[in-house]
């Protein structure tokens, strides 16, 4: 499948939007809760789901796999019209400055988030896969996996009430407003006074990467 468009990295002004498909893909991974939405972008037609990324050899996202609830009013919105706005969000924080010593420094938040347009492909004879990658990736790193078939004749009660799906990217647009336009001086004090472990991490990934160009 040919990879999905992302915004070209020499094509933008804007320092929040020079990003690679790692960053696409870490952001997904880690943060695999979306808000998934009909082209309308109805209150109605919107919900939380888990996703979990395909991706083509060159690494970019392709396609988002998940499973909807039959019930949910989305279902049937997306059958009627496939095209989905799917919206990661990663790590976001407020930034005062008192955290950067200095109280002429204007306040600001810090955020990474990633925007994919997608048609939504019901597939109904793979709603087994679909959970089965999902529970995969969210119990790989315990001592004993759980497994869905553990819940013996609950799991095919379960499954007739659900219905798996694959969300084939058209396009992907990233925003990572992580410090890239402050001195090297503050992006360390953001660092420093990061109270959340994966915000520190993303802060630091850019501004290595920062670093690396300025050198």
């Amino acid at each position: 499948m040919e990879a999905a468009s992302e915004r070209p990295v020499a094509a933008t002004a804007s320092p929040f939007e020079d990003y690679s498909p790692a960053d696409v893909r870490d952001l997904i991974q880690a943060y695999p809760l979306a808000w998934v939405c009909d082209r309308a972008g109805s209150a109605d037609n919107s919900s939380l789901l888990p996703l979990i990324g395909e991706y083509s050899e060159a690494g970019r996202l392709t396609c988002l796999v998940g499973h909807f609830a039959r019930s949910n009013p989305l279902f049937q919105a997306l059958r009627a019209d496939r095209r989905a706005l799917i919206l990661f969000t990663g790590p976001q924080a407020y930034v005062s400055p008192a955290d950067i010593g200095d109280r002429a420094w204007a306040p600001t938040w810090n955020y990474a988030q990633v925007r994919v347009e997608a048609d939504i492909a019901f597939e109904p004879p793979c709603t087994d896969d679909a959970l089965a990658v999902l529970v995969d990736m969210m119990e790989s790193r315990r001592e004993a996996p759980w497994h869905p078939r553990e819940l013996g004749a609950r799991y095919d009660e379960m499954v007739q009430r659900i219905i798996g799906f694959r969300a084939c990217v058209s396009k992907v647009r990233g925003r990572f407003k992580l410090g890239q336009d402050e001195r090297g001086s503050v992006l360390n004090r953001m660092v420093d006074h990061a109270a959340d472990p994966s915000m520190k991490e993303w802060l630091a990934r850019f501004g290595r990467r920062r670093a690396d160009r300025d050198d």
